[in-house]
């Protein structure tokens, strides 16, 4: 059984003893599936590792509970279980939020935990909705972990971005690329937590500002 499979099993039997395992692998399997289609080059299985390691983190510090990581981490498995870079803003949120709507209630989990489930998926469209809980607040920061990745990851990530949009202009990518990007430099503070502010936001900060940079600058003439 792939080590995630295993995650999600041990995550699912905290959340809903009384699912069938068989069942909970099939799901598991399904939502996974998505995770390895070949036109993600960030939103792939590293990116669900990573924001399960930026979980962890925060849980360790107490950011959130044990209880409020499990949610959390279940949300993760679904928040980019729907991905097409050609889809309208928000489509992929709310598919994926459909997504789990879908598939856990077959798993016995709790309807209010489903909606839960649901509400943290929706959250990651932009990034801007209130956030009034540690799984909340965690979750979206650990969505926005890489951010504050060491430089030579956040520069593949930056290219994987790219090569997800491949099939957008360079000006208009760059262009469109600058404006998100400048939009979350802009704000007060890029992450909800205390510690995420504390411990991850200056590299994020280091990070945007060389993006931005490298997107702005000049295009060459290479006629």
């Amino acid at each position: 059984m792939p080590a995630l499979i295993q995650w999600w099993t041990q995550d699912l039997r905290q959340l809903s003893p009384t699912a069938f395992e068989d069942a909970v692998i099939a799901h598991g399997s399904a939502v996974l599936s998505r995770w390895t289609e070949p036109h993600r080059h960030y939103h792939g299985t590293r990116h669900l590792v990573e924001v399960f390691w930026a979980l962890e983190e925060l849980e360790q510090v107490e950011e959130l509970t044990a209880d409020e990581a499990v949610t959390a981490r279940v949300a993760a498995w679904f928040h980019d279980a729907v991905y097409d870079p050609r889809a309208a803003a928000g489509a992929n949120e709310a598919d994926s939020a459909d997504l789990a709507r879908q598939l856990l209630p077959d798993l016995d989990v709790d309807p209010d935990q489903v909606e839960q489930i649901a509400g943290l998926v929706l959250l990651t469209a932009g990034h801007e909705g209130a956030a009034p809980d540690g799984a909340s607040r965690s979750f979206l920061d650990a969505d926005l972990w890489i951010l504050a990745a060491e430089p030579t990851r956040f520069d593949a990530y930056c290219q994987q971005i790219r090569q997800e949009y491949a099939h957008v202009p360079d000006p208009a990518y760059r262009s469109g690329r600058a404006a998100l990007l400048e939009n979350l430099r802009d704000r007060p503070a890029l992450y909800r937590t205390e510690h995420a502010r504390e411990h991850w936001e200056p590299q994020a900060r280091n990070n945007l500002d060389r993006e931005l940079t490298r997107l702005t600058a000049p295009a060459l003439d290479l006629t």
